[in-house]
């Protein structure tokens, strides 16, 4: 599962950066109650990205910004009470990592859902049915 973290050069630490990403990573599992799950977990990749200061944008003026998008199956946040939580969350975790420092107005925090049977791991292309069916069989095995 991709997170992928876009925010304005300067805004945290690089080690800051690295941190909220795997909180990113945890919110989710524990979102879906997979924590720890053998399959998932190992599974969850991404990047941040930071942009040079005076090039992000909010409110159609120039201003720092952190963007947080995932891309995921289909299936995932199937309840919107698990999508709020989720955005509230990953918003609280910004701006504990900025200090405050940044105005809720100035996160955003999306997901973007892959097509059915192209989601793609270790160079198989899953369906849900197989990406479910594997996640479950994980439920087990914890990673270390």
């Amino acid at each position: 599962m991709p997170v992928q973290i876009i925010m304005t050069e300067g805004l945290v630490s690089k080690e800051t950066a690295q941190q909220l990403h795997h909180e990113v990573g945890e919110i989710f599992l524990d979102l879906h109650n997979i924590t720890g799950n053998a399959f998932m977990a190992p599974n969850i990749i991404g990047e941040v990205i930071f942009v040079e200061k005076g090039l992000t944008f909010s409110g159609q003026k120039n201003n720092d910004i952190v963007i947080v998008e995932l891309r995921v199956p289909s299936f995932t946040f199937s309840a919107q009470e698990q999508k709020s939580q989720f955005v509230m969350r990953v918003t609280n975790a910004v701006k504990k990592a900025t200090d405050n420092n940044l105005a809720s107005e100035q996160i955003w925090v999306n997901a973007v859902y892959a097509v059915e049977g192209l989601w793609g791991i270790a160079g198989k292309a899953y369906t849900n049915e197989e990406l479910g069916k594997a996640i479950g069989k994980a439920s087990k095995l914890q990673v270390a």
